[in-house]
């Protein structure tokens, strides 16, 4: 079965011509609520319908949703809690050094001499740079942020990432 990631939750209905109030759980919001792309709606982790944007803007911390053959609240009041998703295949290619989130949880941190220090359990995004959280045995989560100085490597395909641990990161 194909994998499904999120890409946001319904919260509400945003006046009475058919709009969603979305939180969104995706870094690409343009692409994700471009008019004309499709979304999986999922209601208590079942898939319901495939829904078309027909138009999106931001406000305030939401994403405002509409879809093509839902001119009305009426339409849409049923999808409130609802999870919007996209497919695995619609993932376009990010540029080099982007990832999912999907890709790099889970992936095992080693550093520069390839001693293995944890797993990456979360990714953080407080602010200029993304934080990863490392799960280590038996230790207190490392936190490393996302930057070049410090994530040297990043390899998929082996499930590994590499960093360079400096002076004061680990205290």
């Amino acid at each position: 079965m194909m994998k499904m990631y999120n890409v946001g939750k319904i919260v509400n209905t945003q006046g009475i011509k058919g709009e969603v109030r979305v939180i969104s759980k995706t870094d690409f919001p343009e692409e994700r609520y471009k008019k004309g792309s499709t979304l999986s709606l999922f209601k208590d982790g079942k898939k319901v319908t495939e829904l078309t944007v027909a138009s999106h803007r931001k406000q305030k911390n939401f994403d405002i949703i509409s879809f093509e053959n839902h001119p009305n609240i009426n339409d849409v009041e049923k999808y409130r809690d609802c999870m919007l998703k996209v497919s695995e295949e619609r993932l376009t290619d990010l540029p080099k050094n982007e990832f999912y989130l999907h890709q790099i949880i889970g992936l095992t941190v080693q550093d520069e001499e390839k001693n293995v220090i944890g797993k990456i359990s979360e990714v953080m995004s407080p602010g200029a740079n993304d934080v990863w959280v490392i799960e280590r045995p038996k230790k207190k989560d490392l936190l490393i942020p996302y930057i070049e100085d410090i994530v040297l490597e990043v390899d998929l395909e082996e499930q590994l990432v590499t960093i360079h641990v400096m002076e004061g990161l680990d205290d």
